[in-house]
């Protein structure tokens, strides 16, 4: 017992699969000729039998068209026919090519397709010479050419029924074969199974505790007790699992008081998550650009749409933002929703600029798209303001501060915050899309 208990899990599964491993070279063995064989009657089935009938049907097809254009011919006399009768001449020979490359008996039946087409084509031949001869009698050659033509469609059909028939007796015989293959099959697994079921109980008594242990530790953290105690102690890899499991139960306490704080409207982490992630870029000394994005003239929207138009307003913001994020941002970039039409993102110095004008323009490319045609068109909306007097109030625009550390500054997350109001204070000021940086840098929007 003491050698299973020296074995990682591993080592413990690979032993539990040997006698299968054991019986599957048995199965092999056993079933390769039967296999194999079956293997080839497939192989004749698909490169030559399908191969025949698929040619066949178009040799039949190809005839009768044939056929068709040499009696419009000699009833017509359009030379137009005549080519086409020609054309697909050829493309009865290149068929007759097809089936002649086969195996036997395909091979030889194709000397005799060819050889009763060779009558076929030199009947149309008399008869195309006597029709230039002025009150020429060629009900004979009529006659003759039809013939020839049902004596070779009716070998050839007579082939494709030989060629299904044999279809049907190779199938029937690989069924059988496969019905005598699987027979073993089944009854070397259920030896291996019966043999493995025994190693593997042996090797599951030993690891039965440890997931005992880490299943109850599971059902803990599930109901929220994010700090219970995993008393693994064992080496190996049951005892790495439970460091990279208390590991995770901490994560999941930090994503739990990360959801509680997200926005339910666009699931984006709210205050705290965005407060506690600042802190955390700040103290690690690391260049950083905070977005503050607002949504100027929103609350006039509001008034007039309601507010599940409004709330339409911001799950569109936050999905253009979180896009711009995607496509011009970083893996670590950070998107979050303040609340109400306030928006925060967390980038580098070298993505801010891209972020932000992607913003701008996708905001205000599609806005408009919220109001009606009356307000569209005049570019305004009528609304009471905050002290109540009837106002216009232009389409929404988006305005963007931008505050940007480097790896020297001793900034804190409330400054920050702080110019960043300042700094949206000072955007708001501008009737368009615009974006402020912590240097008075600012980049306007393409709206008129």
């Amino acid at each position: 017992m003491s050698f299973f208990r020296n074995l990682n899990i591993k080592s413990k599964i690979i032993l539990s699969f040997i006698p299968l491993l054991l019986c599957m070279g048995i199965i092999t063995g056993v079933s390769f000729f039967s296999l194999k064989q079956a293997n080839r009657i497939n192989k004749h089935l698909i490169d030559c039998d399908m191969v025949f009938l698929e040619t066949a049907d178009k040799l039949i097809d190809k005839l009768l068209a044939q056929e068709l254009y040499g009696r419009r011919y000699t009833i017509l006399k359009s030379n137009e026919m005549k080519t086409l009768f020609w054309k697909e001449s050829i493309a009865v020979t290149q068929l007759i090519d097809v089936i002649q490359k086969l195996p036997d008996p395909f091979n030889a039946s194709a000397k005799r397709i060819r050889a009763l087409y060779g009558q076929f084509i030199s009947g149309y031949n008399t008869w195309f010479k006597h029709m230039e001869k002025i009150d020429a009698d060629n009900r004979g050659n009529s006659v003759k050419i039809q013939a020839t033509l049902d004596e070779l469609l009716d070998f050839v059909h007579g082939m494709i029924h030989e060629t299904k028939e044999n279809q049907r007796r190779l199938v029937i015989k690989t069924k059988e074969m496969t019905l005598q293959t699987i027979q073993r099959i089944v009854m070397l697994s259920l030896s291996g199974i019966l043999i493995g079921g025994i190693v593997a109980s042996l090797m599951i008594a030993h690891i039965s505790r440890s997931v005992t242990l880490l299943k109850t530790a599971t059902k803990k953290i599930a109901n929220g007790e994010f700090d219970y105690p995993l008393n693994i102690h064992e080496r190996g890899e049951f005892g790495e699992l439970a460091c990279e499991f208390k590991k995770m139960a901490k994560r999941l306490a930090q994503l739990e008081e990360i959801y509680r704080d997200a926005s339910p409207l666009t699931r984006l982490p709210g205050g705290i998550a965005i407060e506690n992630l600042l802190k955390h870029r700040l103290e690690a000394r690391k260049p950083i650009a905070f977005i503050l994005l607002d949504l100027d003239n929103f609350k006039s929207y509001n008034d007039k749409y309601g507010y599940a138009q409004g709330n339409e307003i911001i799950k569109f913001s936050a999905n253009i933002i979180k896009q711009a994020v995607t496509d011009h941002g970083s893996p670590n970039d950070f998107v979050g929703h303040i609340g109400g039409d306030d928006f925060s993102v967390i980038t580098t110095p070298d993505h801010y600029a891209a972020i932000c004008q992607t913003i701008i323009e996708h905001f205000d490319a599609h806005i408009d798209e919220f109001y009606d045609i009356d307000d569209k068109e005049n570019g305004y909306i009528t609304s009471v303001n905050r002290q109540g007097k009837t106002m216009t109030f232009p389409i929404m625009t988006i305005s963007i501060s931008v505050v940007l550390t480097s790896d020297t500054d001793d900034m804190t997350g409330v400054e920050i915050g702080e110019i960043a109001a300042e700094l949206k204070t000072y955007a708001k000021s501008f009737p368009k899309s615009i974006f402020v940086v912590n240097r008075r840098e600012m980049v306007l929007s393409e709206q008129s």
